[in-house]
């Protein structure tokens, strides 16, 4: 049997839908080439430029970017600040949902639409507040600023983790309950198993957000003692409007480096999370 061709229609939309995915991975090709440049040779004319026999430097740029931004502490602080985040968010916010669908009372529907309206509150009305509030609480170190990223990720989390609930059946708690299971048991051996695409689907999400996030760790956190990696970026720009440009390539570059990996991992689970929820949905 013979292939089906394809139409017209369908080529012409996938060399559109490949272009636009060029332009979309085009400026990272753009930091790892310049990444690899002299920063002499990284100017308004040569940063669109390969790497040539001159510019060239290896991995210089990389090295120095390590030293410079004390790389290890501040990769430290950001997998600290990232992993507990993302724990906190991901347990506390599908107890959350499992509890706001399954109580239905009237607590539940004034949570869940608070939770909703949080997402809806720009950032920059409660920023100050927000410092302030942080530094009486005690919350500005790489230790406890989680409790402050799951304030501001669980509305987006509850509300994905609620609409997934929603589809599963009731009769199979109702059998785990008549067999002898706790609510926490429940949650955990019943729950937890048939959640997992869509909670490795937000964990992505969230990864995503709070490893890049620059501006809430630079507002909370004591800069002078605590630094993320995107806080230590900004301090390869020098006095007078100097800046180190091959290292600062280098150090997006490495910042970018666990993400993509931790995404190419868990792309097969976030598919499946998608397909999941269109088919329960």
């Amino acid at each position: 049997m013979e292939a089906s061709k394809k139409s017209p229609k369908s080529i012409a939309l996938t060399v559109v839908l490949s272009l636009v995915s060029l332009l979309w991975v085009y400026p990272i090709f753009n930091i790892l080439i310049n990444s690899l440049k002299e920063n002499r040779f990284i100017t308004t004319t040569g940063v669109f430029e390969l790497p040539g026999s001159e510019s060239f430097t290896g991995l210089a740029n990389y090295v120095e970017s390590i030293n410079g931004m004390d790389f290890l502490r501040s990769f430290w602080y950001s997998l600290i600040i990232t992993v507990s985040s993302v724990f906190l968010i991901m347990l506390c916010c599908s107890m959350a949902a499992w509890y706001v669908v399954r109580v239905n009372n009237l607590f539940s529907k004034i949570f869940y639409y608070l939770c909703i309206f949080s997402m809806v509150v720009p950032f920059q009305m409660v920023m100050f507040t927000l410092a302030t509030t942080a530094d009486r609480l005690h919350l500005n170190t790489p230790y406890n600023i989680c409790v402050i990223y799951l304030g501001f990720g669980a509305g987006l989390a509850v509300f994905m983790f609620s609409g997934f609930v929603r589809s599963i059946p009731l009769e199979i708690e109702e059998a785990a309950m008549i067999d002898g299971c706790s609510p926490l048991q429940i949650y955990f051996h019943v729950i937890i198993p048939i959640l997992k695409p869509t909670i490795i689907s937000t964990a992505i999400l969230d990864t995503m957000w709070v490893w890049n996030d620059y501006l809430l760790p630079t507002l909370v956190l004591d800069i002078k003692k605590y630094r993320t990696i995107p806080m230590a970026i900004q301090y390869f720009r020098g006095s007078f409007g100097t800046v180190n440009m091959g290292a600062m390539m280098a150090s997006i570059v490495i910042d970018i480096v666990p993400i993509i990996i931790l995404y190419l991992i868990c792309q097969k689970y976030i598919i499946e999370g998608v397909v999941a929820g269109a088919v329960k949905g």
